[in-house]
């Protein structure tokens, strides 16, 4: 039995974008405390290539840029990083320095810079980054919220009502069921049924079983017999709308849909880039099937030096994609 390899990127980057004052409100009380929700918010995700120029963000899918408004009328930033590969990294209070001086001097507003930790590593927990030199002092101390502090809090968040109560519970089940199929089924048809005692909307629950399903892989077998439960249980508890999550099943459009908008991608940075490209190449990357090759072409795409280089570099990931 062979278990596919969890997407945690993707997944936490559309949560965070449908439930952002949540997102804030579960993670960071203070920062959701000063912000005008009245007056809305905007995400700004192409200040992630302008905050980076050395094309780093290629590979930091869930990094957020959003425009916000505070409660003293003035304007302000939000810059969040989620980190999720669990992978130590020395430079990253550094990075998140230099976004929030970065993004500072290109729009002269405020910035809250915020960090969720989700990988696996217990004791790496970067919240500052400083040096003095020369009697000179520069520090920027940044709030941190660790997943793994919640698995002893378990209680809590079945109590709790905010979306990301669900969210952080399936991210932590995910990690915990690691090549434990049948475990995760299980986790995975509790939590689903937890969004319909919880009383929440039919929007959120849209929003969490598109998230719980996507991160919660399953083998194919077992995404039969979790797909057989839940429409037993809509037939027991006469949940119309239990079809509708349904449809957000991977091989009934989700798929589809992030493999368009990965090919949108690679094909807008190249028009920022360099301008007009050659039909040829947008004809190839509109009919590549394969997320994997996606990733890496959108990775090239930032780095590379010209479009011809882009060319040839498609062409051979085409030709190993078809050997």
């Amino acid at each position: 039995m062979t278990e596919q390899r969890t997407d945690y990127d993707s997944p936490w980057k559309e949560i965070i974008e449908s439930f952002f004052p949540r997102f804030l409100e579960f993670f960071f009380p203070d920062a959701y405390a000063v912000i005008d929700w009245e007056q809305g918010y905007e995400f700004l995700d192409t200040e992630l290539q302008q905050l980076e120029p050395d094309a780093e963000i290629g590979k930091r899918l869930v990094d957020k840029v959003a425009k916000v408004w505070l409660l003293n009328g003035e304007e302000a930033w939000v810059l969040v990083h989620v980190e999720v590969q669990g992978q130590y990294e020395s430079q990253f209070a550094q990075r998140m320095y230099t976004y929030n001086y970065r993004l500072f001097d290109r729009h002269q507003k405020q910035v809250i810079s915020l960090a969720v930790l989700a990988d696996e590593e217990v004791n790496w927990r970067p919240s500052s980054y400083g040096y003095s030199l020369g009697g000179c002092r520069v520090s920027l101390e940044f709030p941190v919220a660790k997943l793994l502090d919640y698995e002893a809090q378990w209680e809590t968040l079945e109590q709790s009502t905010n979306p990301f109560s669900v969210v952080v519970m399936a991210h932590l089940k995910t990690k915990a069921t690691h090549r434990k199929p049948e475990s995760r089924l299980n986790w995975k048809l509790s939590l689903v049924r937890r969004l319909f005692e919880r009383g929440y909307s039919r929007e959120d629950i849209l929003g969490l079983f598109r998230f719980i399903d996507w991160i919660m892989v399953l083998p194919e077998e077992l995404a039969r017999s979790f797909k057989a439960e839940v429409r037993s249980y809509e037939e027991v508890q006469r949940m119309r709308y239990v079809t509708s999550i349904e449809r957000l099943a991977k091989e009934e459009g989700i798929e589809e849909g992030m493999l368009l908008t990965n090919r949108e991608n690679v094909i807008k940075i190249l028009q920022t880039r360099f301008g007009v490209v050659p039909e040829p190449v947008v004809e190839v990357i509109n009919g590549i099937e394969n997320m994997s090759m996606l990733e890496t072409l959108f990775t090239s795409a930032i780095t590379i030096g010209s479009i011809e280089e882009f060319q040839q570099v498609l062409n051979e990931s085409k030709s190993e994609g078809e050997s």
